[in-house]
């Protein structure tokens, strides 16, 4: 008898995708989903452990910015440019729609003191990433070894720094990346300087193995060997060492959303990794709520996904936050993050912040919530 024919992973991804995001973002889905099928737009996270004074004054040459310095002065003019606008505007859905692209562009300087406390606060000066500017898909040059053989920097989709920001790590802060592998926002902890401990865990020995290949390449041998390095099962953390960090990092395994439409190689839309996908927001909930109980009274977690999907989302946190009440009797408050709405940000999210890829800066999907115990 003939078999039916095998459908790509990747076009299984598309075509969920398209019945469940047509629904949530409404008419966002088709500019989100050309973003998603184009090609991704990377940031340059400088090596702060290498000399870094030359790569900046080449990367600014190309007509890169710092995303990071440059993203309280994008938020304070979308601010001034929405309280301006709403009354003609209307409500848009998302930022993009609402003239984010006009007022980013009408960068002004601004000071430290004019810049609101929340957000000056929450922006490490330490952490700098270069990205070009809206519209360019100009590529960076692979990373270069310094003297010492340490790369002077990496390579990553921006948006994933917003969870490492939104951490908001203060000096000798105790600090768990729980699914750390393969390392880029474990790279991005350690650039603040100001970790007191590092610990990165996750449960993949192989994904641990890139890891400590990152560890190698950008970090000098003093500072590698403060970081804690893992290989368990991130839900039983909370069991392990339980109430001992200030701050902690959930950056859970997820549809991984623009890998699953664009690469047929370790696709969670697998006909055989069905079962594995329609478990995701229970191991997502229990790597959570291992989280929030590794964290002391009074610390922080932040929990993201490289996902647009509610159920892996906003869904997790409530029901995190409603176990953590009910059969921990630990109260939790979800921190609003909304000065960090720098790209392209889908307003309707219920909880924490989402950023959307959009064809003229093509970064995300990155959703990510900050809870405090």
């Amino acid at each position: 008898a003939a078999t039916a024919p095998r459908i790509p992973a990747t076009r299984l991804a598309l075509h969920h995708f398209d019945t469940s995001y047509s629904l949530q973002l409404k008419d966002l889905w088709p500019s989100v989903r050309a973003g998603l099928l184009c090609e991704q737009k990377y940031g340059a996270l400088l090596n702060n452990f290498s000399p870094v004074s030359h790569v900046t004054q080449e990367l600014e040459l190309l007509n890169a910015t710092d995303f990071v310095s440059e993203a309280p002065k994008k938020v304070q003019q979308l601010q001034c440019g929405a309280a301006a606008g709403e009354a003609g505007r209307g409500e848009g859905r998302s930022q993009e729609g609402s003239g984010e692209g006009r007022t980013v562009m009408q960068a002004e300087t601004m000071t430290q003191a004019e810049m609101s406390p929340v957000l000056r606060a929450s922006i490490s000066p330490n952490i700098k990433c270069y990205t070009f500017p809206r519209g360019d898909i100009t590529r960076f040059r692979p990373a270069r070894p310094d003297t010492l053989g340490l790369l002077d920097y990496y390579l990553m989709d921006a948006a994933s720094l917003l969870p490492v920001l939104a951490l908001n790590v203060q000096p000798d802060d105790f600090v768990l990346d729980l699914c750390a592998a393969p390392g880029g926002k474990t790279l991005a902890l350690l650039q603040t300087g100001v970790c007191g401990h590092l610990a990165a865990n996750d449960i993949s020995i192989s994904r641990t193995k890139r890891l400590y290949q990152i560890l190698h390449s950008y970090v000098p041998k003093e500072i590698r060997e403060t970081v804690s390095v893992t290989s368990c099962d991130g839900r039983d953390w909370g069991q392990v060492e339980g109430g001992t960090f200030h701050k902690v990092l959930v950056d859970v395994p997820c549809t991984t959303d623009r890998h699953s439409v664009m690469e047929e190689d370790n696709n969670i839309f697998h006909r055989r990794r069905t079962k594995e996908r329609q478990m995701l927001p229970m191991l997502q909930l229990q790597l959570l709520m291992a989280g929030i109980l590794a964290t002391k009274p009074g610390g922080e977690v932040v929990y993201s996904t490289c996902s647009l999907s509610p159920l892996q989302n906003e869904y997790v946190i409530e029901r995190a936050v409603e176990i953590a009440e009910t059969q921990f009797n630990i109260n939790i408050h979800v921190e609003d993050l909304s000065h960090f709405r720098t790209l392209s940000f889908f307003s309707d999210c219920r909880l924490g912040e989402l950023v959307l890829p959009h064809l003229t800066a093509n970064f995300g999907p990155m959703y990510f919530c900050k809870l405090r115990r």
